[in-house]
């Protein structure tokens, strides 16, 4: 199950978190994963973290806002890797202001993050995923972070919450697209309830903890691995017959 032998994934955002974890797990379950961040350091730490010697992982300098650091790292994995089947757009943003706080230039960047770097991911690597797309049975994948705060409403977040729905109705009107061209490019998205991650960090600094905690009926927040498990099943080809839909893993918080 979730076997990803002879994939290859990039992930955005993954030099640390959840899409750190992501690549970890990729790397086990057979695939060859670029990732793309800007905090360089720390994303070569986790390439050497997770492969060591090995070339199973590369990293790739990107900010996701910019058309030319998409198409250089898009570029340099398809080189690297001979294709891409998987694109984990994962890099995202967490303001945790109210609409009076926060100002035009933190919801612009806000926006940027959140919205334009997932559209930048999915045009720029589209192509390489439709070519390596007509050489596997189940196709290409494309796995967006969504969040619950996508799915429901959100008292605090409100600048968050409308990034995050529309991340959630681009998922399933791209891969609507998709299916009537024939690309055969699956795209679904994925909906962290409160993780402990950073930017889960920056979450508590605006909601207590205790507060937070209420909220997941389960018993406890969720940690990276809870949401890498459900990506690489999305990417994987075990979830071949899925498409425009969006997997909530958020410890029963939306159950409310």
């Amino acid at each position: 199950m979730n076997s990803l032998d002879g994939k290859v994934a990039f992930i955005s955002g993954a030099a640390r978190g959840i899409g750190a974890t992501t690549a970890r797990l990729m790397v086990e379950a057979g695939a060859r994963v670029a990732i793309g961040d800007v905090l360089d350091e720390r994303g070569r730490q986790t390439v050497q973290g997770i492969a060591g010697e090995s070339e199973t992982v590369i990293y790739q300098h990107l900010d996701v806002t910019r058309e030319e650091d998409w198409s250089s790292a898009i570029a340099a994995t398809v080189a690297r890797f001979g294709g891409l089947d998987i694109l984990v757009n994962n890099a995202g943003l967490f303001l945790g202001k109210g609409i009076e706080e926060a100002s035009l230039d933190e919801w612009h960047r806000l926006c940027a993050v959140n919205l334009t770097g997932v559209f930048l991911g999915t045009k720029l690597a589209l192509p390489a995923l439709r070519e390596r797309a007509r050489q596997s049975p189940h196709g290409s994948a494309i796995v967006n972070l969504a969040s619950v705060a996508g799915l429901v409403g959100s008292q605090l977040d409100p600048l968050y919450s409308m990034t995050k729905g529309g991340v959630t109705l681009f998922t399933k009107s791209t891969a609507l697209e998709f299916a009537r061209k024939g690309y055969r490019v699956r795209v679904n998205s994925i909906h962290p309830g409160l993780i402990q991650t950073d930017m889960g960090e920056q979450t508590f600094v605006s909601r207590a903890r205790k507060q937070a905690m209420s909220r997941h009926p389960i018993g406890r927040l969720g940690v990276p691995e809870d949401i890498a498990k459900g990506i690489v099943f999305l990417a994987s080809d075990d979830a071949g017959f899925m498409t425009g839909a969006g997997l909530v893993i958020d410890g029963g918080s939306t159950a409310q």
